[in-house]
């Protein structure tokens, strides 16, 4: 059992001529020979301050020991059986699905504030050649004076320590083989990252807790379709209420069995590359803590989302239905929020690192997808007429007109968030999500097929994967780091961090990769030529699946070649209805077409899986590692033979100290 250092008080004058005399034979100890080389390790516990429970942090320090991020990422996913090991953690966290900071936060039975915390947890062993039996005198010093207690050698010390104070830790180790003397200073680094951006940023795609599907068919229409243009798809688990699209049903009661995001209406999810590169920190790094406030939100663009207000995505899950907030704050203004008060609460506090991802909605990426996978004319007339659509011009004269701008304008709304030094954000760019084995995908049905319009046309992937490659993606490098003709005021200072090096290996795990890996549901009923579902209305209301298995089966989150959600991976993981939409664009039928196609997509279609996620943090971390200088070298560790501290009675510690346990 762990012990917990009491509270007593010796003399300050006493104790500096201890640690007087303890640094200055240092180097003669460590050369005597004669004591063996104990030291005294620490390390912050649950130091991802985003978890309430130190339970959801050990199973990332466990998982990520001596692996990737990824490699880690695919371990939980096969404990988890492809469920997602986020589906518990969600309701654990200090942020609420409002994305409201909890303050106080409760976390480990301990009240802390979240953006200013006054102290960490923190647990010190004495590793080494311990004597067998040996017993430590502890001795713990943050400048307000001593604490000690004595310990069995073997158990581990939990303490908390101040924060912005460097804490003396002595043990005197007693045992048959004499005295010896080892120390150490513990300082926690408490890290303040924001992430901003959009879709790729928030994660979406990966909702902690995937949607749960039902082996019937749930109907859907097509748009101006007759009882002919009908269609079954596999309906949501738990759902009571009218399947067949004759027996039309209320939202509210199909919405009890939705998917979970952390933050529905931004569909912020913690498997984004953001939220895995600031837990990936914590883990690596064990004298440090993490303070990480998620801000992305899905549909993002510098304008609206990130300057101003947006649509929301989802709705908070409600039993009875309640009213859903249809807009999101702009990010830099919560974010200067945020700051703002906890300069208020400690006036040194600061940001230390963005991470960001933004431009891909300021040049219409979704209207882009739109315009490859919508085949159908009819569909095509309404969404072009709608502005859903854009073309590859469309984009690109957006790129070059509009986005300079905005890239400038966000510069200078972060400098002074940032204290003027742009490298401390980490921008990473995004992957070309249309390549396999180099080169485009070549298009068509599969992995498409789960709506009746879809079809990935060859010439427009085509173009648009060339478009992605050759012009937006080093449009974005460009911007980024003041590059190519691109104007900054001051480019040494306005310089962002720029991170691409996880592209290559996105060019083999685009949205039409696959392998004999896959997961053997994807393998059985997601046909390569596009026919996974029983087109018969009277088979399929039954069995939609023409595998004959049930859609249940499909684990959202198992390893699979591609790292690219494609539309069938979208309606199985989240199958989302955009209830943020204002009242007079909801359709008033849920089986109504516009149902039909937004389900397929608005769970993330054409964006990153968990893996690709995965794969980004692993090149994000060591950019942000690198800008924070968390692979300085500090000695730490100190031991030499000398005599132990005198120790007086325990006395009453002063009132208002809140550094120890």
């Amino acid at each position: 059992m762990a012990g917990i250092l009491p509270r007593s008080i010796m003399s300050a004058a006493l104790l500096a001529g201890v640690l007087i005399g303890m640094i200055t034979s240092a180097a003669e100890a460590q050369t005597a020979g004669g004591y063996g080389p104990l030291q005294i390790s620490w390390e912050v516990r649950n130091r991802f301050r985003l978890f309430r429970e130190e339970r959801d942090f050990l199973l990332h320090a466990e998982s990520g020991r001596g692996r990737s991020v990824l490699a880690s990422e695919q371990v939980l996913a096969i404990q988890s059986d492809g469920r997602g090991w986020a589906r518990n953690t969600v309701n654990r966290l200090c942020i609420d699905l409002a994305g409201r900071v909890s303050e106080p936060c409760t976390r480990d039975n301990t009240k802390e504030s979240y953006l200013t915390p006054i102290d960490h947890p923190v647990v010190i062993r004495l590793t080494g050649p311990v004597p067998v039996g040996a017993t430590c005198a502890w001795t713990v010093d943050d400048g307000d004076g001593p604490q000690t207690s004595t310990f069995d050698c073997a158990e581990p010390v939990n303490l908390r320590v101040r924060y912005g104070r460097t804490t003396v830790v002595t043990a005197d180790v007693s045992s048959s083989e004499g005295t010896q003397r080892v120390f150490t200073e513990i300082a926690v680094r408490d890290i303040f990252i924001a992430g901003l951006g959009d879709s790729i940023a928030s994660g979406e795609g990966n909702p902690d807790r995937p949607i749960a599907l039902a082996d019937e068919g749930f109907c859907f229409r097509s748009y101006l379709g007759t009882a002919a243009s009908q269609y079954y798809r596999p309906s949501r688990a738990g759902y009571k209420g009218g399947r067949a699209c004759e027996a039309p049903d209320l939202l509210t009661v199909w919405q009890r069995q939705s998917a979970l995001w952390f933050n529905p209406a931004c569909h912020r999810s913690l498997y984004s590359y953001q939220t895995r590169t600031a837990l990936a920190l914590a883990v690596r790094y064990p004298h440090i803590a993490v303070t990480y406030l998620p801000l992305a939100c899905t549909g993002a663009t510098i304008a609206d989302g990130l300057f101003g207000s947006q649509r929301a995505r989802d709705c908070l899950p409600s039993k009875s239905g309640g009213a859903c907030q249809g807009t999101v704050n702009g990010q830099l203004a919560e974010l200067r929020e945020a700051v703002t008060a906890a300069k208020r609460r400690q006036s040194d506090r600061q940001l230390d690192l963005v991470l960001l991802s933004i431009g891909a909605n300021d040049i219409y990426f979704s209207g882009l997808v739109a315009d490859v996978i919508v085949d159908t004319a009819t569909e095509r007339a309404l969404f072009r007429r709608s502005g859903v659509m854009a073309s590859v011009d469309d984009a690109r004269s957006a790129m070059t007109r509009d986005l300079p701008q905005g890239f400038a304008k966000l510069r200078e709304a972060l400098k002074p968030l940032l204290g003027g030094d742009l490298s401390r954000v980490v921008y990473t760019a995004y992957a070309n999500p249309t390549l396999s084995n180099g080169a485009p995908c070549p298009g068509g049905r599969a992995g498409f097929d789960i709506h009746p319009s879809f079809n990935a046309q060859p010439q427009r992937l085509a173009a648009v994967s060339n478009f992605v490659e050759s012009e937006f993606l080093p449009q974005l490098r460009a911007l980024a780091l003041c590059e190519g003709g691109i104007l900054c005021r001051n480019p040494r200072a306005d310089r962002m961090t720029f991170v691409e090096s996880h592209q290559a290996s996105f060019a083999n795990h685009g949205f039409c990769a696959r392998a004999e890996s896959d997961p053997e549901f994807d393998r059985q009923c997601f046909s390569a030529t596009g026919d996974s579902f029983d087109p018969d209305l009277v088979t399929a209301a039954n069995q939609p699946m023409l595998c004959g298995r049930s859609a249940g089966e499909y684990r959202a989150y198992l390893p699979r070649a591609r790292w690219i959600r494609d539309a069938n991976d979208s309606y199985f993981a989240a199958m989302t209805y955009p209830q943020g939409l204002p009242a007079s664009q909801q359709p008033s039928d849920i089986h109504d077409a516009t149902w039909g196609v937004l389900s397929a997509v608005y769970g993330g279609a054409v964006h990153p899986s968990a893996e690709g996620h995965a794969a980004m943090a692993d090149a994000a971390v060591p950019a942000a590692a690198a800008v924070l200088q968390l692979d300085a070298a500090v000695p730490e560790v100190t031991s030499q033979p000398m005599q132990p501290i005198p120790v007086l009675p325990d006395v009453p510690r002063p009132p208002g100290r809140t550094g120890l346990n």
